[in-house]
């Protein structure tokens, strides 16, 4: 396990509100509990209900879900807003940029009659006109009653976004009671993060495909180099500031990564979550891998396989 995090505890950059005994054993317990196999509901349950609204989060949490996963995006009066597009258009009534639009704008925009069209066996009339989400809302409704695995999206178009979710996250306790993990895909974001608040467990996301001159396999970011030409080191450097990786599996149906890379991860202490997974056949290969979580639109799925 990354040594980072464990040793951070008596160094938080935006205090405390718990005995610091208090706070470590939580966070402690978060840790350990992380070595567990973790079911991450991609967008709640978005297999059977709009992807980050109340459904969606509610039927997570009946199926068992460890963590609930939400990715962030700022209103134009600058409110963490739960959607996962940097538009509007795919998940509701509304479009163009989620910036561009003010906190009660985004509020009237209908989030669920998308879903009813585009999935009609798992249609629901309840679902049209549920709304866009605040994480504050989230974070209201289920305290730490829940774990939430956070993704900054897009951090480049909000600078502000890493302070702004680390103060949230301190002043409604979820640091302090080992609630919340964050990933991304833009190591600056992880590590603005780590850098205001390093006992938040972080997890890089990459994403690995064709390159465009055809010479093999890219990552999107360039966080790291092809799976077959990453190194220890390359594991060792996000390990300095993460506690795990989360990988994509297949491009266009052809592996991009193996047990091997799962393997290699781990000998650097790294927990992996792969995505996004929804084939039972395929949860049940990464099991017989070793990986450390997935994260599903079909919570349900996975949990039956690991109980």
């Amino acid at each position: 396990m990354n040594t980072a995090i464990r040793c951070s505890l008596a160094t938080l950059a935006l205090g405390l509100s718990v005995p610091l005994t208090a706070q470590a054993d939580a966070l402690e317990q978060q840790l350990d509990d992380l070595q567990d196999f973790q079911i991450i509901a991609h967008r709640g349950a978005s297999g059977h209900a709009p992807e980050h609204t109340w459904p969606s989060y509610e039927k997570a949490r009946e199926m068992g879900a460890d963590y609930l996963e939400l990715d962030l995006h700022m209103s134009a009066d600058g409110e963490l807003m739960a959607i996962h597009d940097d538009t509007l258009d795919r998940t509701t009534d509304g479009s163009g940029p989620v910036k561009a639009h003010t906190l009660a704008e985004l509020k009237a925009l209908d989030a669920g009659s998308w879903f009813n069209a585009a999935h009609p066996e798992q249609a629901d009339d309840a679902y049209a006109g549920v709304n866009i989400l605040t994480l504050d809302e989230v974070i209201d409704r289920y305290g730490n009653d829940v774990r939430y695995y956070i993704e900054t999206k897009s951090p480049e178009r909000y600078p502000e976004l890493q302070r702004e979710l680390v103060e949230t996250l301190v002043n409604k306790g979820l640091v302090e009671s080992g609630s919340v993990a964050i990933q991304s895909f833009s190591q600056d974001s992880l590590q603005q993060i780590h850098a205001l608040n390093a006992d938040i467990p972080l997890v890089q996301l990459v994403w690995y495909s064709p390159a465009e001159d055809g010479s093999g396999l890219t990552e999107w970011t360039g966080v790291t180099p092809p799976p077959d030409e990453i190194t220890d080191a390359d594991f060792q450097a996000i390990a300095d500031y993460a506690v795990g990786i989360g990988p994509n599996v297949v491009h266009d149906g052809e592996d991009v990564i193996d047990a091997g890379f799962v393997e290699q991860a781990h000998n650097h202490g790294l927990l992996v979550h792969a995505y996004t997974i929804n084939d039972v056949d395929q949860m049940q290969r990464l099991l017989d891998w070793g990986v450390d979580g997935m994260f599903t639109n079909f919570p349900d799925r996975l949990k039956t396989l690991v109980e």
